[in-house]
């Protein structure tokens, strides 16, 4: 777990952007599915799974996804895994960010940590409706000095008929070291 000091506080209460301050990066555990599912519900970009779908994603792949919490409170998630006929790719398969803590750089250093010099890849898909997560994959990229090559991934005809826009595969890669001064070490196990 990694801890940055505590955000200065609008009349609010709410966090006083940039600052992460009060923020733990942590893996996610059993009870923070629901918090997840809620998330993902509340963010128009994501498909939302049902909450059993997230907490058996707490359970069983918590080694390769991130939760950032304000006290007790989930505030942001990345949920990913180590694809299995490539060990040195991490898939994000979801990043949430809640509204109050949105472009403070949550989604980056969950990143950061989940990656820590572990893996060479990481993939995830996009939507072209999506110019903010196109932006963030690219800005990770470039901090690590890695080329980013994009190409069709699943069409409308993989969605059985649900409307759905094509998703687009960004692999990023291979990465070179962390490149940001006191770069933030990996999560505990």
């Amino acid at each position: 777990m990694k801890s940055i000091p505590a955000p200065e506080r609008s009349g609010s209460g709410a966090p006083t952007p940039p600052e992460l301050g009060g923020i733990r990066f942590d893996r996610p555990r059993l009870t923070d599915g629901d918090p997840m599912w809620r998330l993902a519900r509340s963010s128009p970009h994501i498909d939302a799974n049902t909450p059993y779908f997230y907490l058996l994603w707490c359970r069983d792949f918590a080694a390769s996804s991130a939760v950032a919490r304000d006290g007790a409170d989930l505030c942001a998630y990345t949920a990913g895994f180590v694809r299995p006929a490539r060990p040195d790719t991490l898939f994000v398969w979801q990043t949430a960010v809640a509204s109050a803590w949105q472009s403070v750089g949550l989604a980056r250093r969950m990143l950061d940590l989940l990656v820590a010099d572990r893996y060479r890849y990481v993939e995830c898909s996009i939507t072209a409706d999506n110019p903010a997560s196109d932006r963030y994959v690219r800005a990770f990229a470039r901090s690590r000095g890695a080329p980013v090559r994009c190409e069709p991934f699943l069409g409308p005809e993989h969605f059985g008929g649900a409307a759905h826009a094509p998703e687009i595969l960004y692999r990023i890669g291979p990465l070179g070291p962390s490149g940001s001064p006191g770069s933030p070490g990996p999560l505990g196990p």
